[in-house]
């Protein structure tokens, strides 16, 4: 498998943590609860320089801590209202990871994750309704070589989103688990 194929499929950064100390904490703390926050702000709450903090949010990115800014979009708002839990089995001696670059592909497909258990992928799909999900099964998923078989979760209700970095920073920051 070659690298490139090997990054978008496999989970990035698992089993590594980055050197971060009480103030990338308290700036990834601040991006966390606006990642619309400007710099300048940022360094106004933290006393620090701009340059000093866009210094710092430079490295945060380069290490791959900061992945990206974006928009968070109600998908329902689209027409895409149904979210659905695929639990695949590959075939014995199947590669996995082209089954994950072929659900890449599929538009509908949220996120996959290699999990243990009786299924070998746990796949999240945004969806129109029924009919929409039994295109995709039937035409995309079930067709990619390498699925054995299938078992289907449709969401009935979700609990509101939380603020899980804003948490998990928190923990760390009571923890004194920055590095100094």
């Amino acid at each position: 498998m070659s690298e490139q194929t090997a990054g978008r499929a496999k989970p990035g950064g698992r089993g590594r943590r980055a050197p971060l100390d009480a103030t990338d904490l308290a700036i990834l703390r601040l991006l966390a609860s606006d990642a619309r926050m400007s710099l300048r702000r940022i360094a106004r709450e933290l006393s620090m320089s701009p340059p000093a903090i866009t210094d710092r949010v430079a490295g945060l990115e380069r290490l791959g801590v900061i992945r990206g800014y974006r928009a968070e979009i109600d998908r329902s708002m689209l027409g895409f209202p149904l979210v659905v839990y695929v639990g695949i089995v590959s075939i014995q001696g199947a590669d996995q990871y082209q089954v994950v670059e072929r659900l890449r592909e599929t538009p509908e497909v949220e996120d996959v994750h290699l999990v243990t258990g009786p299924k070998d992928l746990l796949v999240r799909l945004r969806l129109r309704d029924t009919a929409h999900l039994r295109d995709v099964l039937f035409e995309r998923i079930w067709t990619i070589p390498g699925v054995d078989r299938t078992e289907t979760f449709v969401s009935l209700g979700e609990m509101a989103p939380k603020a899980i970095d804003v948490l998990l920073i928190d923990g760390l920051l009571v923890h004194g688990q920055a590095e100094s």
